[in-house]
């Protein structure tokens, strides 16, 4: 049976959960290694460019800045081209920007030119290819969507583990031009995954059939065209919630892996034991994603996951309060391992929690516009934290700031689920009520109607049935919005 190629997903497509969707799952895996590791593991040059083209810390610390300002700043752009093309020739493309960037830094004359070059294109690239991977891995699964979110982010984690001493070896082998131009033939591995994002088709009816059915009349009618950025989901008061509560998270959930080495060195201890603070974090958070993934994926749990995303950001923002009280290296190792829980769950639940609340025919234009209000808060938090650190010298108050940044995105949930969502939950079984009222009512009347006409007419009972079905058709598009609204407060 031939097929036709579709990569919106219309309704009648069900999401295989499996199949072909497990080589999607390997493609975003890789993805969100590159996405979220590149950056960090960029930084192991950084002492090389700074010796190359005399310049300060500070000058080199604009290049994963910029690189994390484009993957989560570009995020509408994505979104309309993914709607406008599809998720395969945008990732594809993306890994050649990716790619072309790196080579081209590698003959870099000023750090200029790696900003522009690492920077804004390896950063566009890397974009054009993280949202789309995400796309695709919502379409490919349902049910197992929790487990399949969970595998996919443990790509971060992992990539880190083996970028960063990967690129000390190149640096020390082939410099920092050498391991710009590996690096550059590394990320060509995401158009692979971008050719990996097949369409779902659906399966053509014998023409027979096409004409017979309502529902072939129905697909033959002009479609009508789809928005290339849906601002509607705006008008979903779950959706503004998350988006707040997200941008106020970001502002310190990236502050502890930024400091929590430099905070060991101002204790006292050398770099080597400093910097495996960082593999101890990474190592946790690699097993956390995928378990928090499992249980997010189990019958009791999935339709509260929101409470569970809700107790990770607390249990985060929680560790970085105690951690800041830390006085001795064991008192890092053992926030490192907390951390790395709780950073791994939360890195394994927002985007399912997106999903479960826009759906999938929105989710391509809410992540595009909740990547960009992160990006303004990735933006703030850690240069802020760095003046804090500056005007106080003390990581204690830097730890301070970024707990209660995280654990006030937890409060503002919580309350946006209790004050807003509960309220429009009340207001619609209100309704379902008045509606059930009015139907009893008019049940008496045609019942009333019918006794009076019932030698009058040829089918008494019809006018009666007709208005009871009207009736209770209104009923079932209430019970209808009110399940719609259970699901997304869920």
């Amino acid at each position: 049976m031939g097929g036709a190629v579709v990569d919106d997903m219309p309704p009648g497509v069900k999401a295989p959960d499996g199949g072909w969707g497990w080589a999607v799952l390997v493609g975003c895996f890789v993805i969100t290694g590159f996405s979220y590791a590149f950056p960090k593991a960029v930084s192991v040059f950084f002492k090389e460019l700074i010796r190359e083209f005399d310049v300060g810390y500070s000058d080199t610390a604009w290049i994963s800045s910029i690189l994390l300002a484009m993957l989560y700043g570009t995020g509408p752009l994505c979104s309309v081209l993914v709607n406008k093309f599809g998720c395969r020739p945008v990732m594809m493309v993306g890994g050649l920007f990716a790619s072309l960037g790196m080579i081209l830094a590698s003959f870099a004359t000023s750090i200029i030119h790696i900003y522009f070059c690492t920077g804004v294109i390896t950063g566009l690239g890397l974009a054009l290819n993280f949202q789309p991977s995400l796309i695709m891995l919502n379409r490919y699964f349902s049910e197992k969507r929790p487990l399949a979110n969970g595998l996919a982010a443990a790509g971060s984690p992992v990539a880190l583990c083996c970028l960063s001493p990967l690129g000390q070896i190149l640096q020390y082998q082939y410099g920092w031009r050498g391991g710009f131009l590996i690096l550059g033939g590394m990320l060509l591995n995401c158009c692979a995954c971008g050719a990996l994002m097949r369409p779902l088709l659906i399966p053509k009816r014998p023409q027979e059939l096409d004409k017979s059915t309502p529902r072939a009349a129905e697909e033959k009618k002009p479609q009508p065209k789809k928005k290339l950025l849906d601002f509607s989901v705006f008008k979903d008061r779950g959706f503004v919630i998350y988006t707040i509560a997200a941008s106020i998270m970001v502002l310190g959930l990236f502050v502890p892996p930024v400091f929590v080495v430099n905070y060991a060195k101002g204790l006292g201890y050398e770099d080597t034991k400093s910097a495996l603070l960082l593999t101890i974090l990474g190592f946790v958070d690699m097993f956390a994603r995928p378990a928090s993934g499992l249980i997010a994926g189990m019958k009791v749990v999935r339709p509260r996951s929101v409470y569970l995303f809700c107790f990770a950001i607390i249990f985060n923002g929680c560790t970085d309060i105690i951690g800041s009280q830390a006085k001795d290296y064991g008192g890092l190792v053992v926030f490192c391992i907390f951390f790395g829980m709780s950073y791994g769950m939360v890195g394994a639940l927002q985007f399912e929690v997106l999903m479960a609340l826009v759906g999938t025919e929105k989710f391509s234009s809410a992540i595009g516009l909740v990547l960009l209000m992160e990006a303004m808060a990735v933006l703030v938090g850690p240069p802020g934290a760095g003046l804090l650190l500056d005007a106080t010298h003390q990581y204690m108050y830097v730890f301070l700031l970024a707990g209660c940044e995280v654990t006030l995105s937890a409060v503002v949930v919580t309350l946006g689920n209790f004050l807003c969502i509960k309220r429009k939950r009340q207001d619609l079984e209100d309704k379902l009520e008045m509606a059930v009222t009015e139907a009893e009512k008019e049940r008496l009347n045609c019942g009333a109607e019918g006794e009076d006409d019932n030698k009058g007419e040829k089918d008494p009972k019809g006018k009666e049935n007709g208005n009871v079905g009207a009736v209770k058709a209104e009923e079932m598009m209430i019970v209808e919005e009110m399940g719609k609204e259970g699901r997304k407060e869920e």
